[in-house]
């Protein structure tokens, strides 16, 4: 079992940034590939970014392309998320997810592990 704990949420204005935690224990951490999603009032989760196990291979989703950075310290089994020009539609409940796979997949289906998530609101 893996177990994920998100942090660093919080209410910001738009043009703010923020930078997102998520813990791991359970498991070693470099064995997993590490995923961020987020899931806005009344709409799916849907997939922002992943890790690869190493840290030096990122895949994101078209729409927040140039604006988020996923990294990772395997010394702290911690990944991040680095959000920056926070704005209104990027409200929600930020999620990271652990993979076992070696595919950088954005499919929820694929991750075998969540966490509680984190609320994000961005006011303008």
């Amino acid at each position: 079992q893996v177990q994920l704990v998100e942090s660093g949420g919080g209410s910001v204005q738009a043009g703010d940034s923020l930078r997102l935690s998520c813990a791991a224990s359970g498991r070693t951490f470099s064995s997993l590939l590490m995923g961020w999603f987020r899931q806005a009032p009344g709409k799916e989760r849907e997939f922002v970014g992943i890790i690869n196990r190493s840290g030096d291979s990122t895949r994101y989703a078209d729409s927040v392309k140039g604006r988020f950075t996923i990294s990772r310290d395997n010394a702290k089994n911690t990944v991040y998320l680095q959000i920056n020009s926070l704005n209104p539609e990027d409200t929600g409940v930020y999620y990271c997810a652990a993979r076992l796979g070696v595919r950088l997949t954005s499919l929820p289906r694929e991750y075998d592990y969540w966490g509680q998530g984190t609320q994000v609101t961005v006011s303008s």
